[in-house]
């Protein structure tokens, strides 16, 4: 296991880390792909866009693994910290409310199909990058307060 300042843990902020970082990466490459052009060539920015949410989905079904996992923070926190135990419990059903706009976002977009409505697509990924903007600030400050170790919002 991975030592942080903050001690030695069943599992590893450093990964947690960098599965943020990856997160992160992921939701980027997503937005950049919404607000590429859709009128010009609407199956290459559907394929686009489907590539994007595929790679996505795949980092979100890795962060609830590293948070909900048998070894998981989430398991850890409510063993060591009970005190953080609602934010642990609102966190994991933000991953189910996620996980349900991840596959409607896909959903919305089939990679080739020349009938997408890039505004619902675009709404429904806008929704999307906001939720989880706003689970990782949450996610930030659980593992802050659990164990004053930043685990940043930029790496």
């Amino acid at each position: 296991m991975e030592q942080s300042s903050a001690g030695s843990h069943e599992f590893s902020l450093g990964s947690l880390r960098r599965r943020r970082a990856e997160l992160r990466d992921s939701m980027n490459a997503l937005e950049q792909a919404l607000a590429g052009p859709a009128a010009g060539d609407p199956r290459r920015w559907a394929e686009r866009v489907h590539v994007a949410l595929v790679e996505l989905s795949a980092d979100f079904r890795e962060h609830i693994e590293i948070t909900e996992g048998e070894h998981g923070l989430y398991q850890e926190l409510r063993e060591t910290a009970p005190r953080l135990s609602d934010a642990v419990a609102r966190l994991a059903s933000e991953h189910a409310e996620i996980s349900k706009l991840i596959d409607e976002a896909m959903a919305s977009v089939t990679a080739g199909e020349p009938e997408q409505d890039p505004g619902r697509v675009r709404d429904l990924g806008t929704t999307l990058l906001m939720r989880l903007v706003r689970h990782r600030q949450r996610g930030s400050d659980l593992v802050y307060d659990a164990y004053e170790f930043d685990i940043g919002g930029d790496t």
